[in-house]
């Protein structure tokens, strides 16, 4: 199929198309641009400057993708946004660049669902099969791990880390770091232990899931230090790479890590 592009859209002569595009009404493509083969453009979104995506993304209207950061010391240099494969992004989602105080870039994967009024801020990362729900906010430099869904309303704030295959409920706000495969929610988000039903849909066995259980109840409920819980994880479980992950997870945290929903604040 040969490519379709609406004559009223704005294109800059720097911007590389791929095949088969699709380019709707009153799109607008900015310079040292890439947009890959297959990609769907609807009207009125917009891609700005220094933004490369990969094939098979539907951007939809009033999206901007690239724009740039919402941070004071940004004085318009040029970075990057750079996204993969087979990415969804609905109406009115905001994804903007990196900075140069950051890593200059901001970095999406492939396979996601970022649902309408999604906001992506400078510098963020965010991994494969990631779905952020209706008005998710994700703060300066956030990193979201693969298989990560994020709940309609809630918000991220800047330099968190959301572990792989975690699902955060809506409405919630988090300001530190949520370990991977956990459940998370409320207000002020706080964890009620493995997110066993997400992980049993992606093929997680049941060997895992009970591993994850017991390494939760010795990691936030035991009343031990996080040294001592963690040393006592690693000494009564092993060989279940998921708690690996765990464990190593908690110990890289520069945050701290979001506490049990049991634990006064």
């Amino acid at each position: 199929m040969a490519s379709e592009i609406h004559p009223s859209a704005v294109i800059d002569p720097s911007a590389e198309l791929g095949a088969d595009v699709r380019i709707g009404p009153y799109v607008v493509i900015g310079a040292d641009t890439k947009i890959g083969d297959r990609t769907h453009l609807e009207c009125h979104c917009v891609i700005r400057p220094n933004t490369e995506m990969g094939a098979d993304n539907h951007v939809h209207p009033h999206a901007v993708v690239g724009g740039e950061p919402q941070h004071i010391a940004y004085k318009g240099e040029k970075t990057f946004t750079r996204i993969g494969d087979n990415n969804t992004i609905r109406e009115c989602v905001t994804i903007h660049r990196g900075t140069v105080q950051g890593e200059g870039e901001t970095v999406i994967g492939s396979d996601c669902l970022f649902m309408a009024y999604s906001h992506i801020a400078h510098d963020c990362r965010v991994g494969d099969r990631v779905i952020l729900a209706n008005a998710v906010q994700l703060a300066g430099h956030v990193e979201v791990g693969r298989f990560v869904t994020i709940s309609g309303l809630s918000a991220v704030q800047q330099f968190i880390r959301i572990g792989e295959y975690s699902f955060l409920g809506g409405a919630s706000g988090y300001k530190l770091d949520v370990p991977p495969f956990m459940l998370a929610h409320g207000v002020r988000g706080k964890l009620f232990g493995p997110n066993l039903i997400g992980l049993r849909r992606n093929g997680f066995e049941s060997a895992d899931c009970k591993a994850l259980k017991k390494a939760y109840k010795i990691i936030f409920r035991s009343g031990l230090t996080k040294e001592k819980s963690l040393g006592q994880v690693e000494d009564e479980i092993k060989g279940v790479e998921a708690v690996d992950r765990l464990v190593a997870f908690i110990r890289e945290s520069k945050n701290g890590v979001t506490q049990d929903h049991k634990h006064g604040e």
